[in-house]
């Protein structure tokens, strides 16, 4: 961003540009948080676990960017008057949702909190991911007025990722007795 900034790149209104760059960034890396458990459950690479964390990290360093953005260009640091354009606008309403959510992840990121927490507790808080992802898709859509091919996209990638989670839990494949095939041999 500060590459395209200083470059005069970023079109007529650069506060939009680093608004929505900040917005679409932390959609992306929430988006490769997800893709990591099919990606490895898929491919068999078991050491993108090890990113997990730090994509995630990333994602919430974006979502805050953006807030700040907000507050410090559309609000010019004038606190007092966030709740109320909180209440006015729905995508602000649904964009700061997703923030919130984003926060007990960034906090409990570390291995001292998952061995505090216990493995069930902590993987149970991180399934708001989830909702913070479909919040952050709401929030997207909800803000743009007329193209909205982009964040349909982002809605159509984000429910591929959900899918996914959902047919392993719901339809698992099928098990294989040892001894048999899942392709048995034509005799």
């Amino acid at each position: 961003m500060l590459w395209d900034v200083y470059h005069k790149q970023v079109g007529a209104n650069p506060l939009e540009f680093v608004t929505r760059t900040t917005g679409m960034l932390a959609l992306v890396f929430l988006f490769l948080s997800l893709a990591v458990t099919p990606l490895r459950k898929i491919t068999g690479a078991n050491w993108l676990v090890r990113f997990r964390r730090m994509i995630g990290l990333f994602a919430f360093f974006y979502g805050f960017l953006h807030l700040l953005t907000y507050v410090a260009f559309d609000r010019y640091f004038n606190l007092k008057s966030i709740p109320a354009d909180v209440v006015k606008r729905p995508f602000i309403t649904i964009g700061m949702t997703a923030l919130f959510l984003m926060i007990p992840l960034a906090i409990t990121s570390t291995n001292k909190m998952v061995k505090r927490l216990g493995g069930k507790r902590w993987n149970l808080l991180h399934r708001l991911v989830y909702l913070a992802g479909v919040a952050g898709v709401f929030h997207y859509w909800l803000l743009v007025k007329s193209d909205t091919r982009l964040p349909l996209t982002f809605a159509f990638v984000l429910a591929l990722l959900l899918g996914y989670r959902l047919l392993v839990k719901y339809a698992p494949p099928p098990s294989t007795q040892p001894g048999t095939s899942l392709f048995p041999r034509n005799e």
